[in-house]
């Protein structure tokens, strides 16, 4: 029989113990309905917690069940995640709905190798709902928790690497708290997330400072071992706020256009348009741009607005312009569907983030006619 490593125990003993004291009072601690744990950990991927607090409640109050999500259109479901970014998550945990609608009689799997089989769901949120929606014992890792586990055993190398990875997953293993995984697995992302920040750890709040390989030789900052960031590309798009008459007229409409939901934010709708192409003017590529999408001709052409915007892999520059169709009807050449809508009733459509603010921007020059 192994003997227990008193280290380990420690750890365990000394997590659990701050954890039951600080503890973050967050919404879905407060509930063990599994469905509602898994929607909080689909928005918690990539999404900070005070962002997802925004979202949580309002998601729950209009899908208040997975039958009722499974059920919705994917429109609504974009719609009340407007804004929360990472849009292939709206479109998974929809469609993981309904697989457990079809495949498990609407009760959301227990075991985290049967979660893993649904879309969206990777080890980490199949690893997260199993312990804490069903007290399975699963390790987690995620961003927190890696960086924790880094810095309390000094282990080196990038951990997107497979090998550091294995290492980090091997160790959580090791150190959860069989029997109380919910609660420790939670200890360790609040720890992460309040005490354990990447770049000024608060050692001395820790409750595992004692215990922590790199404090001891002053090297908390050196763990997680991080890759060089590559520069961020630049992306200029041009967009066509694209009217059926005179800008602002009474009764005007506005074309609008729904990206392919297996294109980057899919199933979003936006002010149509497209890349700029070396050399290309900026209204020379609209032009171009609205042919190859929706078959339609353009006049008028004047610029009323520009949006900066940072993505995960690029930042971005949506150079909008007012103008007119002049010809062609628009089809879906390009695009999944396409709208005319007066301004007042865009808002009932979901949009990317950059796009929104030009809608607000729409709303109040109209306001002020």
């Amino acid at each position: 029989m192994t003997k227990p490593d008193p280290r380990i125990q420690d750890i365990r003993s000394r997590l659990l113990a701050w954890y039951e004291v600080e503890a973050r009072d967050l919404p879905w601690r407060r509930t063990s309905d599994p469905y509602a744990i898994l929607v909080s950990e689909v928005m918690l991927q990539q999404t900070r917690v005070e962002t997802v607090l925004t979202y949580y409640d309002r998601f729950l109050a209009q899908f208040p069940s997975l039958a009722e999500l499974a059920s919705a259109s994917i429109d609504e479901v974009l719609k009340s995640w407007e804004g929360l970014g990472y849009y292939r998550r709206a479109h998974n945990l929809h469609r993981a709905a309904q697989a457990v609608s079809m495949e498990y009689g609407g009760h959301l799997p227990s075991s985290a190798a049967d979660l893993r089989e649904l879309p969206g769901i990777g080890p980490y949120t199949a690893a997260a709902v199993a312990s804490i929606a069903f007290g399975h014992d699963e390790a987690v890792l995620d961003g927190n928790v890696i960086r924790v586990l880094s810095r309390l055993f000094a282990i080196p190398g990038d951990p997107a690497k497979a090998s550091t990875r294995g290492a980090l997953r091997q160790t959580a293993d090791h150190l959860l708290a069989r029997g109380d995984a919910s609660r420790f697995n939670q200890a360790l992302m609040d720890l992460g997330a309040r005490i354990c920040t990447s770049r000024t750890p608060r050692c001395p709040a820790c409750p595992v400072s004692g215990q922590c390989n790199a404090h001891h030789t002053g090297e908390e900052t050196r763990f997680p071992e991080k890759r060089k960031r590559r520069k961020i590309p630049h992306r200029d798009i041009v967009a066509g706020i694209i009217w059926d008459g005179e800008p602002f007229a009474h009764g005007a409409k506005i074309l609008i256009a729904k990206r392919h939901a297996e294109d980057m934010l899919g199933g979003l709708w936006e002010f149509p348009g497209g890349h700029v192409e070396p050399d290309e003017s900026l209204e020379d590529a609209l032009r171009r741009e609205l042919r190859e999408e929706l078959a339609i001709e353009i006049s008028g052409i004047q610029p009323f607005m520009n949006v900066n915007h940072t993505f995960t892999h690029f930042r971005m520059t949506l150079h909008c312009f007012h103008c007119r169709h002049a010809g062609g009807t628009p089809a879906c050449v390009d695009v999944a569907d396409l709208a005319w809508v007066p301004i007042r009733n865009l808002f009932q459509y979901a949009f990317p983030v950059a796009d929104q603010h030009v809608l607000e921007r729409l709303a109040r020059n109209a306001e002020d006619l």
